[in-house]
C-alpha cells in the first residue's frame, strides 16, 4: 500500500510540475503579422555578430548585431544593436508559412520568445522603443532569415506590407532611415 501511495504522490508531483511548465508562457492573443508591423517601433534586418558580454551562468549574454537594413522606422537606429541572448551554430527557422503567425520553434519551449541566434545569421527584428525584440509574446519578433535578403519570403512579405501601409497612411510613421549611434538594451 505504501508503494502505491508513493507512486501516486510522485505522479501528482510530476503532473503539477508539468502544469507549471506549460503555464510558463500563456497569452490571451498573439498579434497578427500586420499588428506586429504596426506596433513595432522599428523593423531591421541585422546579423548576429558576436558576444559583447559573454554568457552568464544561465547561458545568456549580450549579443552584438550589425544593422544591415532599416525596413521601418523614422529614427536613427543604434548600430550595433545589443540584445540579450545566446549565440550558437544552429539554424532555428520558422516552420510556418509566410506570413508567420507564431514565433520560431526555439520560442515555443516555455519562455514565449526565441532567445538563441545563429552566429553570423541574418534576422528580421521587430523592435520596441528600447530596441529590444522581446515585447510581443509568441509573435515572430526575431525570425532567422532563410536566404539572401533579396529572396527571403518573410523579409519580402514584411517589406511589401510596410510599403503598403506607408502608402495608406497620412503620417510618415513608416519612413526608413539609416543606422547610426550605438545603444544597449538589457532585460
Amino acid at each position: 500500500m505504501d508503494y502505491i501511495r508513493q507512486l501516486i504522490l510522485i505522479i501528482l508531483f510530476l503532473a503539477s510540475q508539468n502544469t507549471l511548465i506549460t503555464r510558463g508562457c500563456s497569452v490571451i492573443r498573439i498579434v497578427t503579422p500586420d499588428e506586429l508591423i504596426q506596433q513595432a517601433y522599428t523593423v531591421v534586418r541585422a546579423r548576429a555578430v558576436d558576444y559583447e558580454r559573454p554568457p552568464n551562468a544561465l547561458g545568456i549574454g549580450i549579443i552584438r548585431f550589425a544593422v544591415e537594413e532599416v525596413i521601418k522606422g523614422n529614427t536613427i537606429i543604434p548600430n550595433p544593436l545589443r540584445i540579450e541572448g545566446t549565440l550558437n551554430q544552429y539554424d532555428d527557422f520558422n516552420d510556418r508559412r509566410v506570413p508567420y503567425n507564431l514565433v520560431r520553434p526555439g520560442g515555443r519551449m516555455g519562455s514565449c520568445f526565441a532567445r538563441s541566434y545563429k552566429q553570423n545569421g541574418n534576422f528580421l527584428l521587430f523592435l520596441n522603443r528600447q530596441y529590444a525584440p522581446y515585447w510581443s509574446a509568441l509573435a515572430p519578433v526575431n525570425e532567422q532569415l532563410h536566404m539572401s535578403p533579396t529572396v527571403d519570403p518573410w523579409l519580402q512579405w514584411v517589406k511589401d506590407r510596410v510599403k503598403s501601409m506607408a502608402n495608406n497612411r497620412p503620417s510618415n510613421q513608416f519612413l526608413t532611415s539609416g543606422a547610426a549611434k550605438s545603444r544597449s538594451f538589457f532585460l
